[in-house]
Order: C-alpha cells, then sequence, then structure tokens
C-alpha cells in the first residue's frame, strides 16, 4: 500500500476569510472584464472607422493608399478579436466564482478555476509571443544594420 506525502493528503479548506478574498477578486475580475470588453468594443469601432473612412476617401489617394487603411482596419478588428479571449475568460471565472461563493457550488468553483487558467494561459502564450516578435524585430534591426 502506497504511503502519501503530506502534501498529497493536504485538503485545502475555503474558510470565511478566503471566501471573502475569493468575492472581492471576483467584484475586481469582473470589473476588469466589462472594462475589457468596453475596450474591445471601441477597438472594433475604431477599426470599423478607419475602414469606412478610408473607403470614403478612396477617391483621394493620399501618402499611403486605400491600402494602409484596409490594412489598419483588419489589424484593430483582429487585435480586438485576439484580445477577447482572456477578457472572455476573466469574465466567466467572475461569474462562476460568485454563483459558486453564492450557492456553495463545488463545480462553479471548479469551472471558476479552470477559466482562470485558461485565461492566465493565454496571456503567458501570448506574452511569449510577443516577446519572440521583439527579439525578431531586434535581430533583423541588427542585421540591417550590420549590411550597412
Amino acid at each position: 500500500m502506497e504511503e502519501k506525502s503530506a502534501f498529497e493528503s493536504f485538503e485545502l479548506g475555503v474558510n470565511q476569510e478566503i471566501k471573502g478574498y475569493l468575492e472581492e477578486i471576483s467584484k475586481w475580475s469582473y470589473f476588469l472584464s466589462i472594462l475589457g470588453f468596453v475596450g474591445i468594443g471601441f477597438m472594433v469601432f475604431g477599426g470599423i472607422a478607419v475602414a469606412i473612412t478610408g473607403a470614403a476617401s478612396s477617391g483621394l489617394d493620399g501618402f499611403y493608399g486605400t491600402g494602409y487603411t484596409t490594412g489598419m482596419a483588419l489589424f484593430y478588428i483582429l487585435l480586438a478579436l485576439l484580445y477577447f479571449f482572456p477578457v472572455l475568460y476573466l469574465f466567466k471565472f467572475s461569474k462562476n466564482m460568485k454563483s459558486a461563493l453564492r450557492l456553495t457550488n463545488g463545480q462553479d468553483f471548479k469551472v471558476a478555476f479552470s477559466n482562470l487558467k485558461s485565461h492566465y494561459k493565454f496571456i503567458g502564450i501570448f506574452t511569449i509571443v510577443i516577446i519572440s516578435l521583439y527579439i525578431l524585430v531586434l535581430i533583423g534591426v541588427a542585421t540591417g544594420a550590420a549590411l550597412f
């Protein structure tokens, strides 16, 4: 028969103090997710506005041309789509945590932390990708500068 270590047999208890912390966390995460959705809305609105103004001024052929405005519009909309998922995970975490604390529901508690894990996983992978892109740009700039 295998013996469990002290850590494996340790049960986490959620007392009133921890419930208070989790309730406050759920309120702040709800607030931040709503701000995130509003920010995403502004990004989509900005992308659509850039697309409309670019289409309206297409006959003017400005300095960059119409391809620039179309590219900027697509960039804003794709960035909004990319930001949507971590904000959605944060929103789901807050709703499930509020429900779990109100109803003392273990399933909602588990789902809440699953959404929080997904939120942090998405943000972590996104951060790694952005840092990698920065490094590639720096290497490209250094290589380009060395060629001159």
